[in-house]
């Protein structure tokens, strides 16, 4: 069903008020779309990539080269969804008012330039949008879907607090190939979404 603002409500699932640009560490989420299996499967508890969740791991190594202002952490490319830990540190760059991946202005649709003057720049969603982006082209590229989404519109994210909470979900994000058949996101169990 496509979206229709008058019966479709969509509210964030942000916490209000929080600069996402906030130096700090973040726990992000982020689920292939209609969770499709489309990164490689678990197979003895180890995770093994196939062409497209290389692209996964590629691009996220490559956000923290592009953006001066992350640091990567813990972070686990699933069948259909990803997990990974972000620090964003205060740089110079943060004052910038510039996102780390801008389109080229003779390519800027409408639409991309409404998008980006809502995003933030330097933050959390500028990095996750960035990502998204780069592996959508990429392997939409591959396999010759133009358009097609490789993602599920938004991510879950986690403010992390302190050490205990970031040791946590390190080891959450370490295990998770280990426990992938009784994860949630797994297709062959019922999940609480």
């Amino acid at each position: 069903m496509k979206y229709d603002p008058r019966i479709h409500h969509r509210r964030s699932i942000r916490l209000p008020h929080y600069n996402y640009a906030k130096p700090g560490l973040y726990f992000i989420t982020i689920c292939a779309y209609q969770r499709q299996c489309l990164f490689g499967e678990v197979i003895d508890s180890q995770m093994n990539l196939n062409i497209y969740g290389k692209i996964v791991a590629e691009e996220w190594m490559r956000s923290s080269e592009i953006r001066q202002e992350i640091m990567l952490d813990a972070w686990v490319v699933m069948p259909n969804h990803f997990h990974g830990l972000a620090e964003i540190v205060c740089t110079n760059a943060n004052i910038v008012g510039a996102n780390g991946r801008s389109p080229r202005r003779d390519r800027v649709s409408q639409t991309t330039v409404s998008r980006q003057f809502l995003m933030k720049p330097k933050s959390l969603s500028s990095l996750v949008s960035g990502f998204k982006s780069a592996v959508t082209r990429r392997i939409n590229s591959l396999r010759q879907t133009p358009r097609f989404p490789v993602w599920q519109r938004n991510y879950y994210e986690h403010i992390v607090r302190d050490e205990v909470d970031r040791d946590r979900l390190r080891d959450y994000i370490h295990h998770n190939p280990h426990t992938w058949n009784r994860d949630q996101l797994h297709p062959k169990c019922p999940s609480k979404w």
